[in-house]
């Protein structure tokens, strides 16, 4: 049957360029295509894909059909008495950010990158320097297309059936549908600027200790890691903090552009960067001059939220930086009093001299009812590593067991080499999640590589 858009064959991989394989990618011209066509055939199965920022495989279908959601990209409302917007599941953060911040609103949870869609963001249920939620938090409702074509609205306030295919579509990894659109809850701004704080920590204990003490008074909370130190300095930090900036906490220059947003790429990787430059020598010598040029003691300047939030959106194409074998990220959250484990993933990478010049520690104090969400109380670390690193799965595997004893588990967004049989254990809801899926998706038809890789529900076909 033809179908109304574009229809392409493409080789498609996650932000980390490892595993690419290839799908039949559809870009239908309006939402009311995908539930009139997703029960079409579609051999080896269906996926909708954003903008390919989850790391691993989780937004691809190989040998199946690839749904860019990227097209549907309309903001359909704005309610800014009630600070809730209705867009498209494809409408970027980035294009919120660029239409709401003029207008003294603010997406209320923001990832690392501005380059995420609505849609993908609910898939994933994404964080970032929150910790007092996640994305799926701040969801009023949501539009499901299932399988069968049917279109349901789905809330956490809603009636049972409707409010658990929430939960399992929220951090579902875009298995139990396509979301094509959503109603948001935004956080008032009065300005485009950041108030930040800034200081050294000695070591990992050190920064854990000053974000249990005085966490709460920020609204955001990050701590770069310097994963090549040892010793007493093992995972010294850069801690940061911040609140949104007031019109009274500006200078004068930054009050003539009090709500300009405006955010630029600086700097374009080439499309062929040499293997290796990412080694422990150039990013022993990056850290060093990283954790230098951050101030000894507590220190405040205004920086821009881009500054802030997303400063390596300002590098086109980063990841190229790890050559043409790419790279991983290994995020794993362990609770509160298991920061043992911290401290020991910090040990193993430094001791394996494991080169990553991006290692951010964050908190998390509540989690959600998502079945599959990442999120829970407690300690969340995430480094990207070269894969190239000798000895690196192995490393990985002992760190997964780990993290298993002490109650947490790694995020499904971000994972690449997880095998089946630690999923159940991180995951404990993940048979429940299979039960609402199914009743979604009786015909089979949801599948991505990371479906396969993990058999993440019943019966998936390798």
């Amino acid at each position: 049957m033809d179908r109304p858009g574009s229809i392409t064959e493409q080789e498609l991989t996650g932000w980390a360029r490892t595993a690419p394989s290839r799908s039949t990618v559809w870009a239908p011209t309006a939402t009311e295509d995908i539930a009139a066509h997703i029960g079409d055939e579609h051999p080896r199965g269906l996926l909708a894909r954003g903008l390919g920022r989850s790391y691993g495989d989780a937004a691809q279908n190989a040998g199946g059909t690839v749904i860019d959601a990227t097209v549907l990209d309309r903001i359909v409302d704005l309610d800014l008495d009630q600070g809730l917007v209705t867009c498209e599941a494809g409408v970027s953060l980035a294009t919120l950010m660029q239409v709401l911040v003029p207008l003294g609103w603010f997406p209320t949870v923001i990832p690392g990158t501005r380059f995420v869609t609505v849609g993908g963001a609910i898939a994933s249920d994404i964080h970032g320097k929150l910790r007092l939620g996640s994305f799926a938090d701040f969801v009023e409702s949501a539009t499901l297309v299932t399988p069968t074509g049917k279109t349901l609205a789905l809330a956490a306030d809603a009636p049972k059936a409707r409010r658990e295919a929430w939960w399992a579509t929220a951090g579902g990894m875009g298995l139990t549908g396509v979301v094509t659109h959503a109603r948001l809850r935004l956080h008032p701004i009065e300005t485009a600027w950041m108030r930040v704080h800034t200081e050294r920590c000695t070591n990992v204990d050190d920064c854990m200790a000053r974000m249990l003490e005085s966490d709460h008074e920020y609204r955001y909370s990050v701590a770069w890691i310097d994963t090549m130190a040892s010793g007493s300095a093992l995972g010294r930090s850069v801690l940061e903090r911040g609140d949104h900036a007031t019109r009274s906490d500006l200078g004068p220059r930054q009050r003539r552009r009090v709500r300009d947003y405006a955010p630029r790429v600086s700097v374009e990787m080439p499309g062929w960067v040499p293997n290796g430059l990412v080694n422990p020598m150039s990013i022993k010598a990056f850290n060093e001059m990283w954790f230098r040029k951050a101030p000894r003691s507590h220190h405040e300047a205004i920086r821009s939220i881009v500054g802030f939030f997303h400063p390596l959106d300002a590098v086109l194409g980063w990841n190229r930086v790890y050559g043409s074998q790419g790279f991983l990220q290994y995020q794993f959250v362990v609770p509160y009093g298991a920061e043992a484990v911290i401290r020991t993933a910090l040990e193993r990478f430094s001791a394996a001299g494991a080169p990553s010049f991006l290692a951010v520690l964050k908190r998390f104090e509540s989690g959600n009812d998502g079945y599959l969400s990442f999120p829970i109380p407690g300690w969340t670390l995430a480094i990207d590593v070269p894969t190239t690193t000798p000895g690196l799965g192995e490393l990985l595997d002992d760190l997964d067991d780990l993290v298993i004893e002490a109650g947490g588990r790694v995020y499904l967004a971000k994972d690449s080499r997880l095998s089946p049989e630690r999923l159940a254990a991180m995951y404990p809801r993940l048979d429940q999640w299979r039960t609402i899926q199914a009743r979604l998706d009786p015909t089979e038809t949801m599948h991505s590589d990371l479906d396969r890789r993990l058999g993440l529900r019943k019966g998936t076909p390798q």
